[in-house]
């Protein structure tokens, strides 16, 4: 299963490993997030599994428990509400064995480009917008991290570092692209065109070095996290 589907990446590439005799479940509380993934779905190659969709909180499944194998979680985890509860319903669904997957970023002062408009958004829009950049950082001590997926009954943890970069055409689209498609959209909306326009020229500036011909990148890092339930 992969909880807090979105598009259904995960799940579509699962799908692949797991071959036509398995079955993959994407979760996720968003209808359109779904809609999208299962139109993308419908043209899968024939090699790969069959594919449901389920409409649900990830702290809430309607599903039995012991049914999947594998559950994994892509940048999901440090959105929920109630993380531990969330953690709980992902060791209730695996069957004893069943391995947990995750990904998490670690600390935003990995990555210049969403530390630059963090601090842009605090200085020209509000406080609770540069908060609402930095929430998917919320996860980023290894160390609690663990704590949080032990609490829950899981063993054979594992935690590995992992970078990757972030790629934008330029730092204007990367500014008005993340905005636009995060609720970051609602608070930057509220000020002036001319607070914007300072806003992108703020990141631009401090991204200067991490522009090239073609365009903006820059890094970030994250924790990839084993879990495994007791049989």
């Amino acid at each position: 299963m992969d909880v807090a589907c979105g598009t259904g990446v995960v799940a579509r590439l699962a799908a692949q490993r797991v071959g036509p005799a398995g079955s993959v479940t994407g979760l996720d509380l968003n209808p359109g997030m779904l809609a999208v993934a299962a139109s993308i779905a419908a043209a899968r190659p024939t090699t790969s599994a069959p594919i449901t969709w389920q409409e649900a909180s990830a702290t809430n499944m309607p599903l039995p428990a012991g049914t999947f194998d594998v559950v994994y979680c892509q940048l999901g985890l440090q959105f929920f509400p109630d993380r531990p509860a969330a953690l709980r319903e992902m060791y209730r669904v695996l069957v004893p064995g069943g391995r947990l997957g995750f990904m998490v970023w670690q600390d935003i002062q990995y990555s210049p480009g969403f530390s630059a408009l963090a601090g842009a958004l605090s200085r020209h829009v509000s406080t609770e917008a540069a908060s609402i950049m930095r929430a998917p950082f919320a996860l980023a001590d290894a160390k609690q991290l663990r704590a949080l997926v032990a609490a829950e009954g899981f063993s054979d943890i594992t935690i590995e570092s992992a970078a990757g970069t972030v790629r934008f055409p330029s730092v204007s689209r990367f500014v008005q692209d993340y905005v636009r498609g995060s609720p970051l959209s609602g608070h930057v909306a509220k000020v002036s065109d001319e607070t914007r326009r300072v806003l992108v020229s703020e990141v631009e500036d401090a991204l200067t070095s991490h522009v090239a011909d073609d365009g903006l990148k820059f890094p970030i890092k994250a924790h990839l996290a084993s879990a495994v339930k007791g049989a």
